[in-house]
């Protein structure tokens, strides 16, 4: 290990000490060494569905002209989110699949955990354009053009970027700010915030106040808005006169909500409770949920389930097999 505590140190001793971290071991799931070879099938044939499937949304989108309006632009934010969030975490968790005990730089593990933030946070944020799209295209038809302009999409998206950016660069400099006595061993499968704060001794009362109210800020309070949304949304549905444009409707919220509780909940769950009680197993579990689950399910549940975007995928496809023909 890169910590070592020695017996009756002095304080300035305790300093060297802690600033002598320079790497950190990642757990993982070596508490069953058993089946961490087959959590590493599982987990390497899910990131390479994730990024495939997120892939084909973004080109998709990208070259098909016709789908180059608010509710597809958002998705493709999404999807550029979901490449990137599976990528920060996924190579260094199949890494520790591989072993018993993993090493991540201080540097490394710094930049995973910005990352993780970043695209953690900017996703709370397009979730909730998105329902505000939705919401606007559904109760305000008439109204659209103007309550999601061009102008409207790119502060949007402009906000929700540089949202997560600003908390990310706080969050992380803060944490990585705190010193670390040893020992180095995060119990996790990445380095999460909550995980490495573990490993501070010093007090972190203040942060965690910070960390509980940007919780609340960036996690619930988008989740209410969303959900605030969709029963707007529900309401005009209900009043629809075509039985299959309120089936179809239906299916669609419910898909939405599906995913956004699924994220905004297990996210919560990890991020209200920095020091949470919650045993490390069952942390990793959780974290699993929006790390793996959410990512995966992205493409399936705003995507392929659309006719427009069903037709952009074979246009994209037929583009491909054209060009191989050639």
């Amino acid at each position: 290990m890169s910590v070592r505590i020695i017996q009756g140190s002095t304080p300035e001793m305790r300093r060297q000490n802690q600033s002598s971290v320079v790497e950190f071991i990642l757990l993982g799931f070596s508490n069953f060494p058993e089946l961490q070879e087959h959590i590493f099938g599982v987990f390497l044939v899910i990131y390479l569905v994730t990024l495939m499937g997120n892939a084909l949304i973004i080109a998709a989108i990208l070259l098909d002209q016709t789908l180059h309006f608010p509710m597809y632009l958002f998705l493709q934010n999404l999807s550029v989110v979901e490449v990137s969030f599976s990528a920060a975490i996924m190579p260094e968790m199949l890494v520790v699949l591989t072993t018993e005990r993993t090493t991540i730089s201080f540097v490394g593990c710094f930049a995973q955990t910005y990352f993780i933030i970043l695209l953690g946070g900017t996703e709370c944020f397009l979730l909730g354009a998105m329902a505000y799209d939705r919401f606007a295209a559904i109760c305000h038809p008439l109204a659209y053009p103007m309550m999601m302009s061009k102008s409207v999409f790119v502060k949007l998206v402009m906000f929700s970027w540089v949202s997560g950016i600003i908390v990310a660069t706080v969050t992380t400099t803060w944490v990585f700010s705190f010193p670390f006595c040893g020992p180095n061993e995060i119990n996790h499968i990445s380095c999460e915030t909550p995980a490495v704060l573990e490993l501070v001794c010093a007090d972190t009362f203040l942060f965690e106040i910070y960390a509980f109210t940007g919780t609340i800020l960036i996690v619930l309070v988008p989740f209410l808005l969303i959900l605030l949304s969709y029963l707007r949304i529900l309401f005009a549905i209900l009043k629809m006169p075509s039985t299959t444009g309120r089936q179809k409707a239906f299916s669609t919220c419910a898909s939405h909500v599906t995913s956004v509780t699924l994220f905004y909940g297990t996210a919560s769950m990890t991020y209200l409770q920095p020091k949470s009680s919650y045993s490390p197993a069952t942390k990793k579990l959780i974290s699993l949920t929006y790390t793996l689950l959410t990512p995966l399910l992205n493409p399936l549940i705003y995507s392929l389930r659309n006719d427009e975007m069903k037709r952009a995928l074979v246009k994209l496809w037929r583009k491909k097999v054209t060009f191989w023909i050639v």
